[in-house]
């Protein structure tokens, strides 16, 4: 890796790692786009998985007061499942399917409560939950929209969803570092040293993004939430069918 590419890597671990921080979700919607200009779609979801893993272990530790681990271990249920479907089918990732399903995700937290009403303090609802947004981490990379309808419509504090969507997601990203070891361990050495010296920054994103979550209302970490993964949707939808039609 250059090394303006790999300063350019660090700032953006810090930067998506503030975001994810605040909202829970987007940091790592763009951290994969950026990580998939330079890498195959199944090493950068595999680099993807160990950077979001150390985010959201930092995250759920940060905030561990507020997990619900009810929650929490009926969602993992869903992952589990999921994840062994897919290596059932031996499922492979394509760039463009990447990017067109990342365009599309945030679509979902638009929806209206009453066209689909989808509740993570109902058991059927949350395993269901893990089942779709455990599938899309392994397959895509990251989940976060899908996660996010299962927690956006309940009447959870927002410190109590960041936590408990954190610890899902270390659940979800282990599993996802283990289906592409193999594409993990097939990176150049020099490259996972930047690797390595990117954790800490995701570390520190993580806990600047924490202290902005102290500040933040309940309304406008929705309101954001929503406007946030949209606009990234958009822009990897377009990148997607660029690629597509190319």
């Amino acid at each position: 890796m250059a090394i303006p590419v790999a300063l350019l890597f660090l700032a953006v671990v810090f930067s998506t790692s503030v975001l994810s921080g605040v909202f829970g979700m987007a940091g790592g919607l763009i951290l994969l786009g950026f990580l998939l200009a330079w890498l195959p779609a199944a090493t950068a979801i595999a680099v993807h998985g160990v950077i979001q893993l150390t985010a959201n272990a930092s995250r759920a530790w940060l905030s561990r007061r507020f997990i619900a681990w009810r929650i929490v271990g009926m969602i993992a249920c869903g992952v589990l499942i999921s994840a062994a479907l897919l290596m059932l089918v031996r499922y492979s990732p394509s760039e463009t399917v990447v990017l067109i399903v990342l365009g599309l995700m945030p679509v979902m937290v638009w929806i209206p409560k009453r066209w689909f009403h989808f509740d993570v303090s109902r058991p059927g609802h949350a395993v269901m939950c893990g089942i779709v947004s455990g599938g899309l981490t392994i397959a895509v990379g990251v989940s976060g929209p899908t996660i996010d309808i299962g927690f956006i419509r309940t009447q959870l504090d927002r410190r109590t969803v960041v936590a408990t969507k954190a610890t899902i997601q270390v659940i979800a990203h282990t599993l996802k570092i283990l289906y592409y070891w193999q594409a993990a361990v097939a990176m150049d050495s020099g490259e996972w040293g930047w690797v390595a010296l990117a954790i800490p920054f995701a570390f520190l994103g993580t806990r600047t993004g924490n202290l902005i979550l102290s500040r933040l209302t309940d309304a406008g970490f929705r309101y954001w939430t929503r406007w946030i993964v949209t606009v990234v949707g958009a822009y990897y939808l377009v990148r997607g069918l660029v690629t597509l039609f190319a």
